[in-house]
């Protein structure tokens, strides 16, 4: 079990948090401040503590200099004041003296967010590659150091790995409310263990389907990945989405798991994703020009059989071109099937909390993760380095 913030006495200490302040930001107006209000917890914890809080963060990726304008965590800074009710200061700088300055004449009870960590990246990408002296520096500024960015936990950055493998550290509230759902969830499920999974690429989750075929009782395939796995079981696909590179891997595991994996028997198709045009139809009255953009009401039903007797569901990736709204009603329809049910529910983070959250669906699960790719590696079975890192108690 890792070490948290309840096991440090943080007055007066100058406390890091690494969150996870990665929101989307259209002309300095934040578009969705899910994440923000996520770090709460953990934060309010540490001034209650009376500690010296010092937040760091990503936002988007900085690979030239006019992506810092973009990318600034300013309006981050001005919103969370507002969550708080209280003043954040922010330093527009990653490091040297007007940071120093700022960290050293904190109070106990003050909050600064330093600028975007990867700003760091323009020259070197000092943060992307965990660069030791960058760490070092930023471990400098601080006496304990807190990971609550699940989001970046799959990634081996200075920000993470870096800064906690010199400081004294823990996890906050929302890693450790992340790791106690997921985990559990995958290793220890109540029986029927379902899972839902849609994307785009096979490829992308090879991984996932290998290892979660192992332990969940049915695996529901839907979106764009689910053409390749019908393509592989023979059936004309007409110009859906295709990663022939999987293809083989699929026909293996439908030999494999054949009562296991469940496919869709009909689809809402176009000949473009661009036209209004669509009809529903079965799976194999797909035309030559014609691709599959969504499930289809039968296969609504289909799924929901599996579902209505799931006790454990999780769900990684939507099953439709949600974004638009002839192809959302697949995933409109597993969010107000999984909104009803007395199971533990849990969506993995990325588009597909994006859907449930949009659809207006997201008080309405167990669990919703923060993170995408995080989620989608404990999904594959593997280790994150920005947990992994933290000692144990």
């Amino acid at each position: 079990m890792k070490k948290t913030i309840r096991d440090y006495d943080l007055k007066d200490k100058k406390v890091i948090i690494r969150v996870d302040f990665n929101v989307p930001i259209k002309d300095g107006v934040i578009t969705d401040d899910n994440r923000i209000k996520e770090s709460l917890e953990t934060i309010n914890y540490a001034i209650d503590g009376c500690a010296k809080v010092i937040l760091l963060s990503h936002l988007g990726r900085i690979k030239v200099e006019e992506d810092k304008a973009k990318n600034t965590l300013k309006p981050v800074s001005v919103r969370l004041s507002e969550l708080l009710n209280k003043e954040v200061r922010f330093i527009p700088e990653t490091r040297g003296e007007l940071v120093e300055d700022a960290i050293n004449n904190m109070s106990s009870g003050d909050i600064i967010l330093l600028e975007n960590t990867r700003y760091e990246d323009l020259e070197g990408k000092k943060e992307s590659s965990n660069d030791l002296d960058l760490a070092k520096y930023w471990a400098s500024l601080g006496d304990i150091y807190i990971n609550d960015a699940f989001g970046t936990s799959h990634r081996e950055h200075a920000s993470n790995v870096g800064i906690a493998s010199i400081l004294p550290n823990g996890i906050g509230f929302l890693i450790e409310k992340e790791l106690e759902n997921l985990m559990d969830a995958i290793e220890n499920p109540e029986r029927p263990f379902t899972v839902i999974l849609g994307g785009s690429k096979v490829s992308d989750k090879i991984n996932v389907v290998t290892n979660i075929a192992t332990k969940a009782d049915y695996i529901l395939i839907g979106g764009g990945m689910a053409y390749t796995f019908l393509k592989a079981s023979g059936v004309n696909i007409g110009s859906s989405l295709l990663d022939s590179e999987s293809i083989e891997f699929c026909k293996e595991m439908l030999e494999k798991y054949p009562d296991k994996i469940i496919l869709p028997i009909d689809v809402i198709c176009s000949e473009s994703i661009e036209t209004k045009n669509c009809r529903e139809c079965f799976i194999t009255d797909l035309k030559d020009n014609e691709m599959g953009l969504d499930i289809g009401n039968a296969t609504v039903k289909l799924f929901k059989q599996h579902l209505e007797n799931s006790k454990t569901i999780i769900w990684n990736g939507p099953v439709g071109v949600f974004e638009q709204e002839e192809y959302a009603n697949g995933t409109k329809q597993l969010c107000e099937i999984l909104s009803t049910l007395d199971a533990k529910t849990i969506l993995g983070g990325g588009d597909t909390a994006s859907a449930a959250i949009n659809f207006g669906y997201k008080a309405k699960f167990t669990h919703i993760s923060t993170g995408g790719g995080a989620s989608l590696e404990l999904l594959e079975g593997k280790k994150l380095p920005g947990i992994e890192i933290i000692n144990n108690k």
